[in-house]
């Protein structure tokens, strides 16, 4: 029997097998791909395609292809659009159209792995036969002779295993997704799917990697290189043989100008081509780590693990990279000045906030953010000590029977103590100054004034506008509340003072502007809606207060050369110290302690040490910006305090 007859039987034997009824009933089988499937028939035992096809049962579905979203790298920018970090886990990628990859590299990918990729159905008879003669001779599976389509069905459905039976999978997979997916559809899923070494999936991740540019920009000689890579990523990476990789590139431009897709002066320009590589990046440090893991984590917690590591969201912070940097030389610079001043060990935190949006502009969580992902600004629960008493004057104020005049004693007090026995208040310096103005008694930090203070207006009212500011830590409604005895976040303290910043009207404190899928549809918008929580005058009389507190109180080493706000805070034992101000475009607290909690030196003062750095780190940030004054208390109504009614008898 000839073997043109032989073929025939075969093929004749196959359609009128249950392998043949089996592939038809899924739609595999149609007029144009019997041919192909005739001779893959040809190429094997027909006893042994028909077991194949009761295993073929349980192969994927490949109509999920059709919504079947790759990986994706999310990648995070400064409100500018500066890159920051891309996060991912296995697989950086980031997915390009194929109207954005160059005729050039396309052609160079199809010469190495496929080039009648545009003539076949799914498999190419030719390659197989091709692969089966190099196998015979090598004696097990050396060669592959898989198309582009295979090679991708391979990647999204199947196990890398090296056998006969994945590869028949693989060629009915390939048969089937041809039937529903055109060839670029098929083509652009394959460039932006494939592995191109040192974690890099897809084209547009390889282009930034190896040559530090978008995948649309690649030339020839690029082109080339980079299709050189796909059989064995690692091995021809020019990272770690440039003259490998050469030599991958001259076979893939060879197998080009074999081809005509190139001329002969187009292979000689490209071969002598001086290539200028990038870097790796996949696992590169974020430039602002504490901004970073911060957005992070927010994002995590609202999205969830995988749409975060795994979904492609383009996320912009509203944090300014050159307030950042400045941000971050200020702690490290003053960090080493305060360790020569006696404070060792110490820790430090810095948030600024823009009063009008909430927008948190520069964030540093600690002095070393490699050896700690602690973040202190977020994480850390501080007492603020005497930083705390701007909420207890705001709370007097808006109660209409207080104003920045009013007189209050500064004079000896006891108070019966929760346990028993007696609390009797004292100032850091254990003096007593008398009847003294309430502009007074802040600017200069007196304690009992405000422990007095506190229990004329009640403490629980104290503590509801401390709620309304957004300070959320447990407090409990003891005498000595007015002196900071809670634990309060910088980032929550700094957003209060610039509600008072910004007359009341307040937004949630936020580091992301805005968040999209890859496609630019909108995940998240946090265009600040600012709602009016204070009463404006009272807001206006506090930040009046605390302009006092820097210009003659406390706060004199913050004097900046404009208007400014704040107030110290130092806590007993000196375990905590602060300082948070405020200008009307930029609100910065800036916290210093030890995180085990151990006092940091004798006599340190938020107004001796923290203060310095908030005017060293001001003057930087607001360089540029132009000078504004805060507007008077009397633009404001002053509120009218509640009468009293009398019951009737």
């Amino acid at each position: 029997m000839s073997s043109s007859e032989t073929f025939q039987q075969k093929q004749s034997e196959f359609q009128t097998s249950p392998s043949f009824e089996f592939w038809r009933e899924v739609g595999l089988i149609t007029g144009s791909t019997l041919l192909s499937i005739g001779m893959l028939a040809s190429s094997v035992i027909v006893g042994g395609l028909i077991g194949l096809a009761i295993s073929c049962r349980n192969l994927p579905n490949v109509k999920n292809i059709v919504n079947f979203l790759p990986a994706e790298t999310t990648y995070i920018y400064d409100i500018n659009g500066k890159l920051l970090v891309g996060i991912h886990g296995e697989a950086n990628r980031k997915v390009v159209s194929l109207d954005r990859i160059p005729p050039n590299l396309k052609r160079a990918v199809l010469a190495s792995e496929d080039n009648y990729f545009y003539n076949h159905h799914g498999i190419d008879p030719g390659g197989i036969g091709r692969a089966a003669v190099v196998n015979w001779v090598a004696g097990g599976v050396k060669e592959g002779g898989s198309t582009i389509t295979m090679q991708l069905v391979k990647n999204l459905f199947l196990s890398r295993e090296r056998a006969l039976s994945r590869k028949i999978a693989e060629a009915i997979l390939a048969i089937r997704l041809e039937q529903i997916l055109s060839k670029d559809r098929i083509l652009e899923m394959y460039l932006n799917q494939v592995y191109w070494g040192h974690n890099n999936y897809g084209v547009e991740t390889a282009a930034q990697t190896y040559f530090n540019k978008s995948v649309e920009n690649l030339t020839l000689s690029e082109s080339a290189m980079m299709a050189g890579l796909i059989q064995a990523p690692e091995k021809f990476s020019p990272f770690v043989n440039m003259n490998l990789a050469k030599q991958k590139q001259r076979q893939v431009l060879g197998r080009m100008r074999a081809l005509k897709w190139i001329s002969q002066q187009e292979y000689d320009d490209a071969i002598q081509q001086k290539i200028k590589l990038g870097q790796i990046k996949s696992f590169q440090g974020s430039v602002f780590p504490d901004v970073t893991n911060a957005v992070k984590q927010e994002l995590i917690k609202k999205f969830g693990h995988d749409a975060v590591f795994k979904g492609g969201m383009r996320v912009q912070t509203t944090v300014a990279s050159d307030l950042q940097i400045m941000a971050e030389a200020t702690i490290n610079k003053w960090h080493k000045t305060l360790e020569n001043q006696g404070l060792n060990k110490n820790q430090m935190a810095l948030v600024a906030i823009d009063p009008r949006t909430q927008f948190i502009k520069a964030l540093v969580g600690g002095v070393d953010s490699k050896s700690s992902e602690f973040n202190r600004v977020t994480q850390a629960l501080r007492q603020p000590g005497s930083a705390f008493k701007p909420f207890v004057y705001y709370t007097a104020f808006a109660s209409g029977k207080f104003t920045p005049d009013t007189t209050i004693l500064d004079t000896p007090v006891t108070y019966p103590d929760v346990e028993g026995g007696v609390y009797s208040p004292r100032n850091y310096d254990h003096s007593f100054k008398g009847a003294i103005p309430i502009r007074n008694a802040l600017a200069l930090s007196r304690n009992v004034p405000v422990v007095k203070l506190g229990q004329q207006i009640g403490i629980n009212k104290v503590i509801e506008t401390c709620r309304t500011l957004g300070i959320m830590s447990p407090m409990e409604p003891v005498t000595s509340l007015p002196l900071g005895a809670i634990g309060v976040t910088p980032l929550e303290i700094a957003s209060a003072y610039a509600t008072f910043a910004n007359y009341g009207w307040k937004s949630s404190p936020t580091l992301i502007v805005r968040v999209s899928d890859s496609s630019g549809n909108v995940l998240l918008d946090n265009t600040p809606k600012p709602q009016r929580v204070l009463n404006p005058w009272a807001s206006a009389a506090i930040l009046d207060v605390m302009q006092s507190a820097v210009k003659e109180g406390t706060g004199r080493g913050a004097i900046i050369s404009r208007p400014s706000a704040g107030k110290t805070g130092t806590t007993s034992s000196e375990k905590d110290i602060w300082f948070i101000g405020t200008v009307p475009q930029l609100t910065t607290a800036i916290w210093v302690g030890r995180d085990d909690n151990k006092q940091l030196a004798r006599l340190a003062t938020g107004g001796g040490m923290v203060a310095p750095i908030w005017r060293d780190f001001m003057e930087k940030a607001l360089q540029d910006v132009p000078v504004e004054k805060f507007q008077p208390v009397s633009k404001f109504s002053r509120p009218q305090p509640i009468k009293k009614t009398k019951p009737r008898k």
